[in-house]
């Protein structure tokens, strides 16, 4: 196993990585909140300037700026340092896919201020965002000492399979995160997101259920399935407050505090929730192997023979 002091360090600057990125989306949600799109008309530079003025609009979409140059300075670092340290899985190749996440998103950013077309090239970017955010959490995993070190391997029985069901409802969520932001961006209306918060809902609670009953004694399992019932009951309840915030915002002329702060927490809670979920999905990987369930058949026929 890689030395424990220089994987420590490691795995510390990939949860610092992570956390910048929550920043990232919360900026990124401010300047939804408070119309900000539109503030500045160029790209790189704000109004020809390094450091525009910072008034009105202007001020959360430069933040915006600011705080993503920051995230995309420190992914490089990350991917760098873990391309040079002797860490096993290639995990590697996540913090390098990571890098060209937040290259992709540099460029949509661009787009989306050079050439408009709001809605759609505004929905991807949110849509990478996500991605992005998953990808970092799963390196904070991915990086640590727990799963640097070898593990029992746990037997499921049950059909699907807990890693199985944990992908679907990483890719469940995920989806329902896209159509969100669609409905924020006015690509389309609040329906497809209703009835995908319907299917995570279910998903989530029948993720929940199998991890419990296979699994209950595994105390990563567990963990990881408190938390996704945690972050999924947060975003239900700030989804109901997030829709009487887009209602109440329709009536109002200028952007309300309340109505924005109710908005980014609901956008942030779901990149939380899907955080949640690959976490799960991926101790799943980790602690139930496909080869269990061969390695427990194959002692059992030697016994009966």
């Amino acid at each position: 196993m890689p030395g424990t002091a220089s994987l420590r360090a490691l795995n510390r600057f990939s949860i610092i990585t992570a956390a910048s990125t929550v920043c990232l989306l919360v900026a990124g949600a401010l300047v939804t909140g408070n119309d900000a799109a539109d503030s500045v008309p160029d790209w790189p530079l704000a109004y020809g300037k390094i450091i525009p003025p910072l008034i009105g609009g202007i001020r959360y979409e430069f933040a915006h700026r600011v705080a993503a140059g920051i995230v995309a300075v420190l992914t490089v670092a990350l991917a760098v340092w873990i391309t040079s340290s002797p860490i096993r899985d290639r995990v590697a190749r996540w913090g390098w896919t990571a890098v060209a996440l937040v290259l992709i998103q540099a460029g949509l950013g661009a787009l989306r201020v050079l050439y408009g077309h709001a809605k759609l090239i505004a929905t991807i970017h949110a849509t990478v965002a996500q991605v992005f955010f998953l990808t970092l959490v799963a390196l904070t995993l991915l990086t640590s000492d727990w799963w640097q070190q070898d593990h029992p391997a746990l037997e499921d029985s049950g059909s699907p399979r807990l890693s199985t069901l944990g992908l679907c409802t990483t890719i469940v969520i995920l989806i329902q995160l896209v159509l969100g932001a669609a409905f924020r961006h006015g690509a389309f209306g609040i329906l497809p997101h209703l009835i995908g918060a319907a299917v995570v809902i279910w998903m989530v609670t029948w993720t929940g259920r199998e991890a419990k009953s296979r699994f209950g004694s595994a105390p990563e399992l567990r963990k990881a399935t408190i938390l996704l019932h945690a972050t999924l009951g947060t975003q239900i309840l700030l989804g109901f407050a997030a829709y009487w915030a887009v209602a109440e915002s329709l009536k109002a002329v200028q952007p309300v505090l309340l109505l924005v702060i109710i908005e980014v927490a609901h956008v942030v809670v779901g990149a939380l929730t899907l955080a949640a979920s690959v976490l799960l999905t991926l101790n799943a990987f980790r602690l139930v192997r496909p080869t269990a369930s061969v390695t427990v058949g194959a002692s059992t026929e030697k016994a009966r023979a």
